[in-house]
């Protein structure tokens, strides 16, 4: 899937359901929230486990934040206790704690983030389309650094 369509697909969420409120999302029917993410088109290759995973994440954000996302990143004292709160979120990885965290570095400034930035390009350093060019061909290209110091 495009990273563009990826991150498009919350604000589709948002037209067809009319909020991204937390608390709306966590208390909604499963069912019909799997009918929304599977309308076409689908708003993940996956829709179905992807409607799951954003429910548990905003059951998660609705009870430990109060319904407030941003409270995960602007009441985390340390880059270790931001990336324990990343890393309990539903489907957030690795890789996912340290596109977040470069992204809540670069893009937004938060200072718990910043350890988390690692010395490679990641989302965070995307801030146009040519950023975003530029951004995958990096990308591409430290992949294949790394698969050919494997060899």
């Amino acid at each position: 899937m495009p990273l563009q369509w990826a991150f498009s697909a919350p604000l589709k969420l948002k037209e067809r359901i009319g909020t991204l409120d937390a608390g709306r999302i966590a208390h909604m029917d499963p069912a019909e929230l799997d009918r929304v993410f599977r309308e076409k088109p689908a708003l993940h290759r996956f829709p179905v486990s992807m409607a799951e995973r954003v429910q548990a994440l905003s059951q998660l954000v609705e009870e430990n934040y109060g319904g407030d996302a941003a409270r995960l990143w602007q009441e985390a004292g340390t880059g270790d206790e931001l990336r324990r709160r990343i890393a309990s979120l539903p489907g957030f990885g690795p890789m996912k704690i340290t596109t977040l965290g470069s992204v809540l570095a670069k893009r937004f400034g938060v200072e718990a983030a910043q350890e988390l930035v690692p010395d490679h390009p990641t989302l965070g350093d995307v801030d146009s389309p040519q950023a975003l060019d530029e951004y995958q061909a990096r990308k591409r290209a430290y992949k294949a650094s790394l698969r050919s110091s494997c060899s």
